[in-house]
């Protein structure tokens, strides 16, 4: 009994957050962000203080820092809902895509260095309209930095080209960088965001019902974008070639 009676005083002690408001621990305010009411105004704080604190501890872990893939999925969780709390039918979907992958990474191990990860509409639901976001109106918020990006001059584009070429045929199991596809199935101009460690940011622009090609560092990324209005975000390690396809329908 005096054992059990110490073991609920730790749990106790242990869940005691009358100081959440002070503090700065990822790991505290994430667990309190998990159980917290839904209507909790606390929450109006935490949880943008919770992205910044990931996104610096982000910026500045070293690059074997075992922690980063697990700070950039909390993230894209947090980018769709209130907190990084999962449901059971999400966890469900998490062990099914796992699985997914895991045959087809054993599938890769056949010759050949290109391994395709097609992610479907990647968890996208774009507002429900009869004609799509891009002719029911929508605005697209990143339409001027969309067209800055897709004016690239000729010679920038031509060194584009030969290194996702180089990219392409490259089998070496030892090179640095990796080859991403996009393939945007919506109606709406997008812009995949692809952060990584520490400064490490790349910009792809995918026009409408297109796609388009990047080669980036091998490492862990966060990847999110608007498509017709509503948010995407992925955590990803790119070690091979991958391909992210997204769309609103």
């Amino acid at each position: 009994m005096l054992l059990s009676l110490c073991n609920l005083s730790a749990q106790r002690k242990g869940k005691d957050y009358t100081n959440i408001l002070r503090s700065n621990n990822i790991y505290e305010i994430d667990s309190y962000l998990r159980i917290a009411h839904p209507d909790d105004p606390k929450r109006s704080v935490l949880k943008p203080r919770l992205v910044k604190l990931l996104n610096e501890y982000i910026k500045t872990a070293h690059p074997s820092d075992q922690r980063v893939k697990d700070f950039q999925e909390k993230l894209a969780i947090l980018r769709r809902k209130p907190s990084t709390r999962i449901s059971f039918d999400e966890m469900n979907d998490i062990i099914r895509q796992k699985q997914i992958a895991k045959y087809r990474e054993e599938s890769a191990k056949k010759p050949g260095n290109y391994v395709t990860k097609v992610y479907g509409n990647a968890g996208v639901s774009a507002p429900s309209t009869s004609t799509g976001g891009a002719s029911s109106g929508y605005v697209n918020p990143e339409e001027a930095e969309f067209e800055m990006l897709m004016s690239v001059n000729p010679v920038e584009h031509k060194n584009n080209t030969v290194k996702i070429l180089n990219s392409l045929f490259d089998n070496d199991p030892n090179s640095k960088e990796s080859i991403v596809l996009i393939e945007n199935k919506s109606k709406c101009n997008i812009i995949m965001r692809i952060e990584g460690i520490g400064n490490t940011k790349y910009r792809l622009a995918i026009p409408a019902q297109s796609d388009n090609t990047i080669v980036v560092a091998k490492g862990d990324y966060l990847f999110t974008s608007l498509v017709c209005g509503a948010q995407y975000a992925s955590q990803k390690t790119v070690q091979k070639a991958v391909m992210v396809a997204l769309g609103n329908q």
